[in-house]
């Protein structure tokens, strides 16, 4: 169901609803004014024949002409309206011609109603000075006024409702007509076209619609951007050890003995050097993605320390030098994470430290987050190789590693709230700071 003809449908359905309610009870009120007011003109009909009765009793007490004859008479009355007028005794003085003589018949005082051949009357008797005036009117003639009533005001109401709604249906279009002119902007680009809408030409109202999307437009064009320059670096780096791998591989086909040897053991050093590869884009992908990381484990900081020293010192025990202070705290992130994040640095500090030297891993703990500091003793990194050093695929020269270390320790602190920083120390090397929050933060 299109949007204008829901809003159609619910405004008018709304409207039909709140005028039918008002016009039952109008039409309820109308009934109920329509018997009031006929009833009201039976009595004073009534009360008015009888005080011009009592004004002149010559006229009907018999004394003049005969006696026991009256000489009043009265002229034709409504139609279904009749009236008699009798004494007390019950002796007829006067009543309306061709009156319905079961309608008019003496009763008590007051309103009554009587079903008379078929047809209901209703009647008003009214008692004064010796007389007893009685009239009456069919309730047929009562429905046929009412009903006439009605007609004359719900067929108003009836072809207004129906011009309020082709109105209706002419304001919704005219009203919806921005966002079709946004919809045809939309429909009319490219999918690869993430240039922000234009907002000169939209409703006030919309404005806040097309801030957002060209907020998310711009969203996804970072997102896509990043995602090929990710997909053509990945594409380079792999290449890269695919290639030595096949060659070693014809080397080792055609030689024999020490040569064949050799050229398996860069192969193998090729595979390997690739496994890692596609392991750290494989962490960073979950790590960006909307992979759950929920384990329901909480990661103790000083635990966490140990697993990376043990997993970046298997080539060289001894050399990481661990300093707590005795505090830790547990950490609002998974593991393996904080693990992953924490063995990237001891690698890299590890890698460009002589072997002679060692590095050294402090951790602090605080209220809200624990901050794990490396440090090595290599050669170091100029300004511009500090900015450029957290970049994918990044590697000074021709060094060794997939330059995705210190990418996946930067997507990790995003995402969970943390902070890194690389600092040159005065003495010679680096200094890495990685904080991450506890638990006592919450996660972010």
């Amino acid at each position: 169901m299109s949007l204008r003809l829901r809003l159609l449908l619910l405004i008018g359905i709304s409207l039909s609803l709140l005028w039918g309610a008002v016009s039952v009870w109008m039409l309820r009120s109308l009934d109920e004014e329509v018997h009031r007011t006929l009833d009201q003109r039976l009595a004073m009909s009534a009360q008015m024949v009888a005080g011009l009765m009592s004004q002149n009793p010559a006229a009907w007490d018999g004394r003049k002409g005969q006696p026991g004859a009256s000489t009043l008479k009265m002229p034709p009355m409504a139609k279904s309206f009749d009236c008699q007028i009798t004494s007390l005794r019950g002796e007829v003085i006067a009543r309306t011609p061709g009156a319905t003589l079961e309608a008019v018949a003496a009763v008590a005082p007051g309103y009554s109603e009587r079903l008379i051949k078929g047809e209901r009357w209703r009647s008003y008797t009214y008692e004064a000075d010796g007389l007893r005036v009685t009239t009456a009117d069919r309730l047929a003639e009562r429905s046929s006024l009412l009903r006439n009533v009605t007609m004359a005001a719900v067929v108003p109401f009836v072809v207004a409702m129906i011009g309020s709604l082709i109105v209706l249906w002419f304001g919704v279009k005219n009203g919806l007509s921005p966002l079709e002119r946004l919809r045809q902007a939309l429909a009319s680009r490219a999918p690869e076209v993430l240039t922000p809408i234009p907002e000169a030409a939209m409703s006030r109202d919309l404005l806040p619609l097309v801030n957002t999307l060209n907020k998310l437009l711009q969203r996804m064009n970072v997102t896509i951007s990043r995602e090929r320059r990710f997909t053509s670096d990945a594409a380079h780096e792999l290449r890269t050890p695919l290639t030595a791998i096949k060659t070693h591989l014809q080397v080792a086909r055609i030689t024999q003995g020490k040569d064949a040897a050799v050229a398996m053991d860069y192969a193998e050093e090729g595979v390997a050097r690739l496994q890692r590869t596609l392991g750290q884009l494989l962490t960073l992908s979950q790590i960006e993605g909307p992979f759950s990381w929920d384990d329901g484990n909480l990661a103790d900081a000083e635990e966490v320390a140990q697993l990376a020293i043990r997993d970046a010192s298997t080539n060289a025990p001894g050399r990481i030098v661990f300093n707590s202070g005795g505090k830790s705290a547990q950490l609002a992130l998974p593991q393996a994470l904080a693990v992953t994040a924490l063995r990237n640095l001891l690698d890299n500090a590890l890698r460009h430290t002589p072997a002679a030297q060692g590095v050294s891993l402090e951790l602090q703990s605080s209220k809200d987050a624990c901050v794990f500091r490396v440090r090595d003793h290599g050669p170091g990194l100029s300004a511009e190789e500090l900015e450029m050093v957290t970049e994918r695929f990044w590697r000074r020269g021709s060094g060794q590693g997939s330059g995705l270390g210190l990418s996946i320790v930067v997507a990790i602190t995003e995402r969970f709230g943390g902070a890194f920083e690389l600092l040159q120390r005065p003495e010679g090397g680096l200094e890495a700071t990685l904080r991450l929050p506890s638990v006592q933060s919450g996660p972010y």
